[in-house]
């Protein structure tokens, strides 16, 4: 793209940037705006901040017709303050932090992502970082602003534009302006959804952040009493592998032979073992990184943060962990709860990687399995494995191995790892990978003519454009699963354009679903609405290849629930009522707890999750 192409395609190049507070959990407050024009230099500063006279689109201070291009960095945060001031979106939104992002994923930066790191890449002056935060600290603060800060903010806010035009002359050669306006279309429906957050029982979280440090200890005392893994507030490594030995649980090593107790392996065996160790897995993470205070919720109950938009390698989404309701420990997830009136839905796409990986690949086979309703039993059937009749109820076994396998593949496991998640010797991994490869000759060969065009050229890219570049010290398996993980975050992302475009209320997108809000009586539509957008956007990331989806509605008052962590929020509620009992603070419990009518125990463990009996901090 040149910059004489710029000007056949559009009548204005808007280059545009605000100073906003953003508060922790609220939504985005403008302070100020300057923006330039790209062909005629013109220049405009306008102080924002409690001028009720520039809300709404007759306040807008520059044209947007469908002839305009719109230029920023990291677009989501001026889209944010469109809605804000309650001004229209742009028609075709340029973001340059998405295309630098393109340009250099997978290669290292020398000062990472953001507009100074991107100025520096390409040896371009611009405004010191120490005097950046300055700035940036005075916008975030309230008002009022005196005369002097204004005009601080405005020349700030006018530098970071001066910097966006040089660096759009300097990346302008190596933009695909197509497939790039895509994702600025994305940064638009991120902005709405983060505006929108996820709703939050606010009373219930207060509950928990007043009662949590007190209840810590007496957490383990009632979860570990089944294992008696704890020794006061501290894991025992060796008690664990007692425990492990003693139930037939095959777990990873490191390369020096102890146990991985890191808390990625503990959420990959929680899945295999959800019952044994599904329960101290969520202990140990909730004990070890669960911080209450950090769960971004604002004065109105919705839970908001930066989405991240583009930050893996893979283009999905990487939310602060400790920030969005998704990140922390599953059972923290039953703090969402629609209002009176409301209700929510998460929608998602079924085995979304099998099917991507079956459409791309072309293997005909595999797109059967996909297209039977159970791509792991079918696998298993396909390979001779179980008899053409085999259910998911007759041959649970079977299919559960074939579904770890089939996972194992799409991404980059060898026999080793397959080994250790199924909790079977090596050779019988090696031959579940060679029934695989037996039965989906057409996925294998593909898949290995993807990685050979990264070792060969040094990068993949996805149907979308989104890029990866090959390093130094090119990791295969890594390469193997990008094709799958990158395009299901294209399918991802169009999805949520085309949900919000189409005016559904979406709330957060989580890997391959979204979850949406509605009034009760409208929910049903809305999902039909939104498996219709997830649907579109399959057959357009895997021509004419539709991928099915599935919806939990939950209407008011009941609450989400992941089945992952539903024990474990039964447990802290059972605490927290009895020590408030105790205490004779009769406040609303999370959930009414019917003595006459206690709650199931675990099925793995036995644990109880009625009121713990005279529980005390460890």
């Amino acid at each position: 793209m040149t910059l004489n192409r710029l000007r056949e395609h559009y009548s204005a190049v808007w280059l545009v940037d605000f100073e906003f507070q953003a508060l922790l959990g609220e939504r985005p407050k403008p302070r100020c705006l300057v923006a330039r024009e790209l062909f005629t230099g013109r220049l405009i500063r306008v102080w924002l901040d409690d001028d009720e006279s520039l809300r709404g689109n007759a306040g807008l201070p520059f044209d947007l017709g469908p002839d305009v291009l719109y230029v920023a960095f990291y677009a989501s945060a001026e889209m944010g303050c469109h809605l804000a001031m309650g001004w229209l979106m742009p028609e075709h939104l340029l973001d340059l932090y998405c295309e630098f992002r393109n340009l250099t994923n997978g290669c290292p930066t020398l000062c990472g992502s953001g507009l100074l790191g991107a100025s520096a890449h390409f040896g371009l002056p611009a405004i010191e970082a120490v005097e950046k935060n300055e700035l940036r600290e005075l916008a975030m603060r309230d008002g009022p602003f005196s005369e002097r800060e204004r005009l601080l903010l405005l020349d700030y806010c006018q530098t970071d534009v001066d910097a966006l035009k040089k660096l759009l002359s300097a990346m302008l050669p190596d933009i695909d302006l197509p497939r790039a306006l895509l994702r600025g279309r994305y940064m638009a429906a991120a902005a709405r959804i983060e505006w929108n957050g996820v709703p939050i029982d606010q009373g219930s979280l207060n509950r928990l952040r007043t009662g949590w440090q007190e209840i810590k200890g007496c957490l383990i005392s009632v979860v570990d009493s089944a294992y008696g893994l704890y020794e006061g507030t501290t894991f025992k490594r060796v008690r664990w592998e007692a425990y492990l030995a003693a139930n037939d649980i095959p777990w990873p090593r490191l390369s020096s032979g102890a146990l991985a107790l890191d808390d990625e392996t503990f959420r990959q065996m929680a899945r295999r073992y959800p019952d044994q160790v599904g329960p101290i897995r969520e202990l140990r993470h909730s004990l070890g990184q669960l911080r209450l205070n950090d769960l971004a919720v604002g004065s109105d109950g919705r839970n908001r943060c930066l989405l991240s938009a583009f930050s893996s390698r893979t283009g999905r989404n990487q939310p602060s962990n400790s920030k969005f309701i998704f990140g922390p420990s599953a059972w923290l997830r039953s703090l969402i709860k629609p209002g009176p009136g409301r209700a929510i839905a998460y929608v998602d796409w079924s085995q979304q990687e099998f099917g991507i990986a079956a459409a791309l690949s072309n293997d005909a086979a595999m797109m059967e399995a996909y297209a039977s309703g159970d791509p792991y039993l079918t696998f298993a059937k396909q390979a001779g494995a179980v008899p053409a009749d085999a259910t998911k109820k007759s041959h649970p076994q079977e299919r559960g191995q074939f579904k770890v396998c089939a996972l194992a593949v799409q991404y980059g496991m060898g026999e080793q790892s397959l080994a250790q998640s199924l909790g079977e010797p090596p050779i019988f991994a090696r031959e579940l990978l060679r029934l695989h490869r037996r039965t989906y000759p057409a996925f294998w060969r593909w898949s290995e003519a993807a990685v050979n065009h990264a070792m060969l050229l040094g990068w993949l890219q996805t149907v979308f454009g989104w890029r990866v570049h090959v390093g130094p010290k090119p990791n295969p398996r890594s390469l193997a699963n990008f094709p799958c993980q990158a395009n299901g975050a294209e399918m991802l992302r169009l999805a949520c354009c085309l949900a919000t475009e189409r005016g559904i209320q979406v709330c957060a997108p989580v890997h391959d679903a979204v979850l949406i809000e509605a009034a009760t009586g409208d929910i049903d539509e809305a999902v039909k609405e939104t498996q219709r957008a997830m649907r579109e956007a399959s057959e357009v990331v895997l021509p004419g290849f539709s991928l099915r989806t599935d919806a939990d509605i939950v209407r008011w008052p009941d609450r989400y629930r992941d089945e992952r962590g539903t024990a474990m929020w039964q447990t802290v509620n059972s605490i927290l009522d009895e020590r408030e009992a105790e205490a004779g603070d009769f406040s609303e419990p999370l959930d009414a707890f019917d003595p006459g009518n206690p709650l199931p125990t675990n099925p793995g463990n036995g644990l109880p999750h009625t009121p713990a009996t005279r529980c005390r901090p460890a």
